[in-house]
């Protein structure tokens, strides 16, 4: 087991620099199809440790680890608390019932991060670094909202284990009037429906090993799926929208009616692709150039910021704050009205956080230090 504070920062690595593809509405639905998914080794099978994976079979919950490539598996009960084993390095409270995201917002602040796929180990110090947690695992942000703009998933080798951890974090922090708000971005999507082309092969062997389908390993069936498919996509918390891709001009009407847009991905999650498409209301949801989880407008220099500004003013917002598209640092577009937040986490190496308090935004960094915004004036320039 490895220790909370050793925890591994950087397997399963991705170059970034995969640039902003051009996507037709339904050649490339759930994932881009300009290039290939990365290669990358699986682990050799005395070293595969995952889990728990929490199923339940005909009324009883199942758990099932994978330790040093031997499946271990035990009854477990709602509310029963397992302790570290094999992967996951802290104590798990089986939680109750799964909850939607429910604590109203009083102007606390907000801390957001984007795009981990699966670098939970980087994930930890940047929690534990900026205050967000403390060296078990456990919430200590007071009353604070922590934000993820989605894509937890794909890539790298510990997604189940992130997983797990905000799944914790947000029983935690509500025992204090925080809140943890995880946004599902396209590659929760395209693993929930059997688009598995960017995991990393691990969970390949994982699902093999405990003869499931890689999206079985996160279905409704599972104490991780059924809280998974109660995520959002959009959120505003006071004069900020988040979400994982942006809002195009074309879809304004999807913000103005977030409730009715996260209810329509809730009932679309795990469907096959066919039957997506022949949904013209869904279909809408997953159009690479333009939905919520795909959509990269404001930083491919689609859109001048007088038409930034006016989408924002129609939504009564001061700021949309996005992940997906890739930044060196997290960034201030088109005047400030648009946050990006996906700051290469994937690669391993490093990453930093935003912070909204009192009105003031700034970057949480890996040493726990705070930065301006890095201020990008005018529109971004096409690649």
């Amino acid at each position: 087991m490895t220790s909370p504070t050793s925890l591994p920062t950087s397997a399963g690595r991705f170059n970034g620099g995969l640039r902003r593809l051009g996507l037709s509405l339904f050649a490339c639905l759930f994932a881009p199809c300009a290039f290939a998914a990365p290669q990358q080794a699986a682990p050799s099978p005395a070293s595969l440790n995952d889990g728990p994976y929490i199923f339940n079979e005909q009324g009883k919950l199942q758990a099932a680890w994978l330790c040093d490539g031997e499946v271990i598996s035990e009854t477990v009960v709602r509310q029963q608390t397992l302790p570290p084993r094999c992967a996951y390095p802290y104590p798990i409270n089986i939680p109750a019932f799964a909850t939607s995201d429910a604590m109203p917002y009083r102007g606390q602040r907000i801390i957001a991060i984007s795009d981990i796929h699966g670098q939970f180990g980087l994930m930890v110090r940047l929690l534990q670094a900026n205050g967000v947690i403390d060296e078990q695992g456990r919430w200590k942000a007071g009353d604070a909202r922590l934000v993820i703009t989605g894509d937890v998933f794909d890539r790298g080798p510990q997604v189940t284990e992130a997983v797990w951890l905000l799944l914790q974090l947000q029983g935690q922090a509500r025992q204090v009037g925080g809140e943890v708000h995880y946004l599902l971005g396209n590659h929760e999507t395209m693993v929930l429906s059997g688009d598995v082309r960017y995991v990393n092969p691990k969970y390949v062997d994982v699902a093999k090993r405990l003869k499931r389908s890689v999206n079985g390993l996160y279905a409704k069936d599972t104490v991780i799926g059924e809280w998974l498919y109660l995520r959002p996509v959009m959120l505003k918390l006071g004069d900020t929208v988040f979400l994982h891709g942006g809002i195009s001009p074309e879809n304004l009407e999807l913000a103005l009616d977030m409730d009715g847009t996260n209810a329509g991905y809730r009932a679309s999650l795990g469907k096959p692709k066919e039957e997506v498409r022949a949904d013209p209301v869904t279909a809408r949801l997953y159009d690479g150039k333009r939905s919520p989880i795909w959509y990269r407008g404001y930083l491919d220099g689609q859109l001048k910021p007088e038409e930034v500004r006016d989408l924002t003013d129609r939504l009564g917002i001061a700021r949309i704050v996005v992940g997906h598209t890739t930044q060196k640092q997290v960034g201030s577009f088109h005047g400030g009205r648009v946050i990006a937040i996906e700051n290469d986490i994937k690669a391993g190496e490093s990453g930093e956080l935003l912070f909204i308090e009192d009105g003031k935004l700034s970057r949480g960094l890996l040493d726990g230090n705070r930065a301006p915004l890095v201020e990008h004036p005018g529109a971004p320039e096409p690649d």
